[in-house]
């Protein structure tokens, strides 16, 4: 018998630039060769979640919008011990944004983040600073704000980056702790309009550097950066819940190679004690 993978995705979300149904069609068609596999929402996965040997958690959307159901699955999991597909260990944007900040008091090599105002000082000047909310996803209630503004700013729940002129914005896709591939987005007004991105040895080490830092051994990893005109990489985040795949934009044999490895990567986790 196919051991049974339960397959987390809200086929009705919308999101701007990407479709994510159509990527969650093709994967776990792909998956269900190997796995006996059934699709499920995840505002009801902690009724069915019992009955599986491993989740996959997937392309749902931001989980501010049912946060109360995703908190009962979480519970639910780590009480039962569940295989959750992320590990639910992520110490990144699982938990919000404040690694951004706590990764920049380190000197890790992020784009400068503060949320306190008597921080400001670490900020290089900027003519205008971005607005996040430390809960926040998907570009949900990110606002623009002037250089004055930022003097009398209420740093409340929020954090704060300087808009960066950078030349554009790349991203790191990992399986488990292994680098599979790389995409790119040549113009920087246009974020999901990628292209296949040829890696240096110093890319992924610079990737991989975040993902050692990350608390999950088995799970889909991106880390977005943005590459500066001095050729410098700066975080911009690290997706370590359901991260966004774009695979339609792979060529056959990486998508298949992708595929394989994420089989290899679920059934090491099954078997794992």
């Amino acid at each position: 018998m196919k051991t049974k993978l339960l397959y987390i995705t809200d086929l009705h979300y919308q999101s701007k630039g990407r479709v994510y149904y159509e990527e969650d069609m093709y994967l776990s068609s792909q998956l269900s060769e190997h796995f006996d596999l059934v699709l499920c929402d995840p505002r009801i996965a902690v009724k069915f979640m019992a009955d599986f040997d491993v989740i996959l958690f997937r392309n749902t959307g931001p989980v501010l919008y049912f946060q109360d159901k995703y908190e009962d699955f979480k519970k639910q999991a780590i009480a039962t011990e569940a295989k959750v597909f992320n590990e639910l260990s992520g110490k990144a944007d699982m938990l919000g944004k404040q690694y951004l900040v706590d990764l920049s008091r380190e000197n890790y090599p992020v784009i400068p983040s503060i949320n306190k105002r008597d921080e400001i000082h670490r900020l290089p000047q900027a003519e205008s600073y971005l607005v996040k909310p430390i809960q926040g996803a998907d570009s949900i209630g990110i606002e623009l704000i002037s250089a004055i503004e930022l003097e009398k700013f209420n740093f409340s729940d929020k954090l704060v980056q300087p808009v960066m002129d950078f030349s554009y914005e790349v991203s790191f896709y990992f399986i488990n702790r292994e680098f599979q591939y790389a995409l790119y987005a040549p113009a920087t007004n246009k974020r999901w309009n990628l292209e296949r991105y040829d890696v240096s040895e110093a890319d992924v080490k610079y990737a991989q550097r975040f993902i050692d830092w990350n608390a999950i051994n088995y799970g889909i990893q991106r880390i977005d950066a943005c590459r500066m005109p001095n050729g410098e990489l700066f975080l911009m985040e690290i997706e370590d819940l359901n991260p966004y795949l774009s695979l339609d934009l792979l060529s056959e044999q990486p998508r298949n190679d992708f595929v394989s490895h994420l089989v290899k990567a679920l059934k090491e986790y099954i078997n794992q004690r």
